[in-house]
């Protein structure tokens, strides 16, 4: 195990001051820390300093606000989310996805906002420094090459998060403060497919919270596949919104994880207007395997995978329309 390097510890307790101190050069946010400090354990990363933001005032609130969204604090926990009455009534598939993440004890740590920004894995990479070396380190981190797709320009490390693909399909959108100021942008597009970059944060930027429309007739859910049923990342993910008007798809929304380098929407603007039967059945699962980008795992096949995800994905889609 890896000394840690000398660190400055900050804790601001007014967003403005969280702002400023992340602005600093080699600053970075620390909540949880359920994702970060493991890495800087093995000697990923090098920080000059942690600006814990769990002393920020309000910033770890959940509230159903008067036009019928949510609102989620970045630094609201897991196990907050997956036990929020709000939650259950309105969104069930983000607190059941939050409820899905590793274990009991992490989720008391884990904030939302450090679970959507995790870092991509790859059995390269989740190394011991002096594992990492003997391999000439990786692209993702102080290499120069990707040991999975070695002729590539680009990380193929992949992300596992489980809360962001059923935000993604609920609609969600992310609130951004940096030294530039505040922004919004959906969700979706704050990854990227690079497990290098991951997300299109500018420097200093980061999430304040996150904001859910109301579901006005959509119902959604989450599903994951996993080695160990209690702790375990997804092999594959999936989240699903659908709003069904009679015996047509009023609405689809897709969502996939644990595939590719970020979470992914599934195009289905095709199926919609038709009914939900075999054939759209067969093109959903299509459409999943194009977008997926699924390699070899130490514990699972490309096949398996694959075929996971789209079980996953029509799973969902068939309880849903039978309920609908």
């Amino acid at each position: 195990m890896n000394a840690l390097h000398e660190v400055r510890m900050l804790r601001p307790v007014h967003i403005d001051d969280a702002v400023r101190a992340l602005a600093e050069d080699g600053a970075q946010p620390l909540a949880g820390g359920t994702d970060l400090l493991p890495n800087l354990r093995r000697g990923i990363g090098a920080p000059r300093a942690l600006v814990d933001l769990t002393a920020v005032a309000a910033l770890d609130a959940v509230a159903v606000r008067s036009d019928g969204s949510l609102r989620v604090g970045a630094t609201a926990t897991l196990a907050a989310l997956a036990d929020h009455v709000a939650l259950h009534a309105g969104w069930p598939a983000l607190a059941k996805a939050a409820g899905l993440v590793a274990g009991a004890t992490h989720r008391e740590a884990a904030t939302l906002g450090g679970n959507l920004c995790q870092d991509t894995r790859c059995m390269f990479y989740n190394q011991s420094e002096w594992w990492r070396a003997g391999n000439g380190y990786c692209l993702k981190y102080r290499g120069d090459k990707c040991h999975v797709v070695v002729k590539s320009d680009r990380c193929y490390a992949t992300y596992h998060g489980d809360v962001a693909p059923a935000l993604i399909a609920l609609d969600a959108s992310a609130e951004i403060v940096g030294p530039g100021g505040a922004r919004t942008l959906p969700l979706a597009a704050l990854f990227v497919e690079d497990g290098k970059r991951r997300l299109t944060l500018a420097p200093g930027e980061w999430i304040t919270a996150v904001v859910v429309p109301p579901t006005a007739g959509w119902r959604a859910d989450y599903a994951k596949a996993r080695v160990r049923d209690a702790v375990d990342f997804p092999l594959a993910g999936a989240a699903v919104a659908l709003k069904r008007d009679g015996e047509r798809l009023a609405g689809l929304r897709v969502a996939i994880t644990g595939t590719n380098s970020a979470p992914r929407v599934v195009p289905t603007d095709a199926l919609l207007g038709g009914p939900w039967d075999a054939a759209s059945a067969q093109a959903l699962a299509k459409a999943v395997q194009t977008t997926s980008n699924v390699l070899a795992t130490s514990v699972a096949t490309v096949r398996y995978r694959r075929r996971m995800a789209q079980a996953l994905v029509c799973r969902l889609v068939d309880e849903l329309w039978a309920g609908g």
